[in-house]
C-alpha cells in the first residue's frame, strides 16, 4: 500500500487538501503567538511612551505583514513550502543551504522553548525541571508529528485561551499602573530611538516569517492566504507586543505568564505559558522537518521525531549557551525570503512551472551571492538591519540575474560569435 505524505513535504499541496479562511486564520494566529515578541514588547515598553509604542507596533507589523503576506501569496498560488520554493531561486542543491539554515535554527529554538516552559514552571511549582522538559518536549513532538491537522486543532484551543486569559491579566496589570491614564502618562527612564525600536520589533519575527509558506500553502485561495497572514500580524503579533510592553510597565515582567505568576494566577499562567510555547514550538518543529526533508528526502514525520528528541535532550544547553548564536543566525534568514520574492515577482514574473515539470539548476550562484550580500548589508549598512537585509538581497539578486541573463544572451548570439 502506497504511503501518502499528508504534509506534502516534497510536492504541491493539492487543492482538495486546502483549508478555508477560519482554519487558516487560527493557524496563522498561532504562528504569530510568539514568546520572543513579548520580550521585544518588553524592550519597547522600557524605552517608549504608550503612543510611540502603538505607532512602532503598527508600522512594524505593516512591514512584517507585507513581507509575510507576499510569501503567503506565492505559497497559496503554487502550493509549495519555503524549501521547495527555494529550489526555483537557489537551484535544487543550492536550496540545501537555506533549508539547513532555516531548519537548524528552528530545532534550536524548539529546544530553547522547551526550557523556557520548564524553568518558570519549576520555579512556581517545584516540579523537577528535567521531568518538565521531558514531558513537554514529548507532547510538542507528538503534535508536530501529526502535521498541519494537529497544528490547526492546537491553534483552535490555544488562540482563544491565550487571547482571553492574557488580555485579562494585561488589563489587571494596567490597573495597577493607573489604568489607561497611568499608561498614557508613563515616561520611560531611558528613551529608545525610532530605528532601534523598529529593529527590535521587526527583527523579533522576520526570521520566523520567512517560513510563512510552510503554512500558507494550505490556504484554498490566494486572497485567503494574504488576508489571514495580514490579520494574524496586526492582531496576534500586536497583542504579543502589548502583553510584553504593558507587563514591563506595570510589573517589570515582559512575559505575560510571568506577569500572571506575579498576580498569583499560577494555574492560568502555566496554561498560557504552555499553550504559547506549544504553538511556537510545533510550528518550529514542523518547519524544521520540511527543511531537512528537502535535503535528505527522508519522510518529514521521521525527521520531526528525530529533531524533537535532539531539541528536548539539549534544551537546557541550548537555553544557556545557544540563544545569542541563534539570534546571530537569525540575521541570515530574512534574505532567503527576499530572494524568493524577487525571483518570483521580478525575475520570473509570477511564472513558476509545476514542480514536477521544472528542470532545476544544481546551484544558482546568483542567489547565493545575493544572500551573502543581503547578510552583509544587514550587518554593515546603517538603518534597520532586517529591512536592509531584505532589500539588499532582493536588489542584488535582481541586478545580478539581469546581468547574467544579458551575458548569456550575448554568448548565445550567433552573429556576435562570428564577429569574435
Amino acid at each position: 500500500m502506497k504511503h501518502t505524505d499528508s504534509d506534502f513535504s516534497l510536492q504541491e499541496v493539492p487543492q482538495s487538501q486546502r483549508n478555508g479562511f477560519w482554519k487558516m486564520l487560527v493557524v496563522m494566529l498561532g504562528f504569530t503567538f510568539f514568546s520572543a515578541s513579548m520580550l521585544a514588547g518588553g524592550e519597547l515598553g522600557n524605552g517608549l511612551t504608550l503612543m510611540e509604542l502603538i505607532g512602532v507596533i503598527l508600522a512594524s507589523n505593516l512591514i512584517l505583514g507585507l513581507f509575510t503576506a507576499s510569501l503567503a501569496y506565492i505559497a497559496a498560488r503554487t502550493g509549495l513550502s519555503t524549501h521547495l520554493l527555494a529550489r526555483y531561486a537557489f537551484g535544487e542543491k543550492g536550496s540545501y543551504l537555506p533549508s539547513f539554515l532555516l531548519a537548524a535554527t528552528q530545532v534550536g529554538w524548539f529546544g530553547v522553548g522547551v526550557a523556557m516552559f520548564a524553568i518558570p514552571v519549576h520555579t512556581a511549582t517545584g516540579i523537577d525541571t528535567y521531568l518538565l522538559i521531558f514531558i513537554s518536549g514529548l507532547l510538542m513532538t507528538v503534535t508536530a508529528f501529526f502535521g498541519m491537522k494537529a497544528l490547526a486543532v492546537l491553534s483552535f484551543v490555544a488562540v482563544p485561551a491565550i487571547t482571553v486569559l492574557g488580555s485579562t491579566s494585561m488589563f489587571q496589570a494596567a490597573e495597577t499602573a493607573g489604568g489607561l491614564e497611568g499608561l498614557m502618562d508613563y515616561q520611560p527612564v531611558e528613551t529608545l530611538g525610532l530605528a532601534a525600536a523598529l529593529t527590535i520589533c521587526i527583527g523579533s519575527f522576520i526570521s520566523g516569517g520567512t517560513l510563512t509558506p510552510d503554512f500558507a500553502r494550505f490556504a484554498k485561495t490566494k486572497r485567503s492566504a494574504v488576508a489571514t497572514t495580514m490579520i494574524a500580524f496586526f492582531i496576534g503579533n500586536s497583542l504579543m507586543f502589548l502583553f510584553g510592553a504593558v507587563g514591563v510597565i506595570a510589573t517589570g515582567q515582559s512575559d505575560i505568564s510571568e506577569v500572571m505568576f506575579v498576580q498569583g494566577l499560577i494555574l492560568p499562567a502555566i496554561f498560557v505559558l504552555g499553550l504559547n510555547i506549544w504553538t511556537t514550538n510545533d510550528n518550529a518543529l514542523y518547519a524544521s522537518g520540511l527543511g531537512f526533508s528537502n535535503i535528505t528526502k527522508i519522510d518529514k514525520k521521521k525527521i520531526v521525531i528525530f529533531n524533537g528528541i535532539v531539541g528536548t535532550i539539549f534544551a537546557m544547553w541550548l537555553h544557556n549557551n545557544f540563544v545569542d548564536f541563534l539570534n546571530v543566525l537569525g540575521a541570515a534568514l530574512p534574505p532567503i525570503g527576499a530572494i524568493i520574492l524577487a525571483d518570483y515577482f521580478s525575475v520570473r514574473r509570477r511564472n513558476y512551472p509545476k514542480l514536477n515539470e521544472m528542470r532545476f539548476k544544481a546551484v544558482n550562484w546568483v542567489a547565493l551571492y545575493a544572500w551573502a550580500g543581503g547578510v552583509a548589508v544587514s550587518q554593515w549598512v546603517p538603518g534597520i538591519p532586517p529591512v536592509n537585509g531584505v532589500l539588499g538581497a532582493a536588489v542584488i539578486y535582481v541586478v545580478l540575474s539581469k546581468l547574467t541573463a544579458e551575458a548569456k544572451e550575448i554568448e548565445e548570439t550567433p552573429e556576435l560569435k562570428k564577429v569574435g
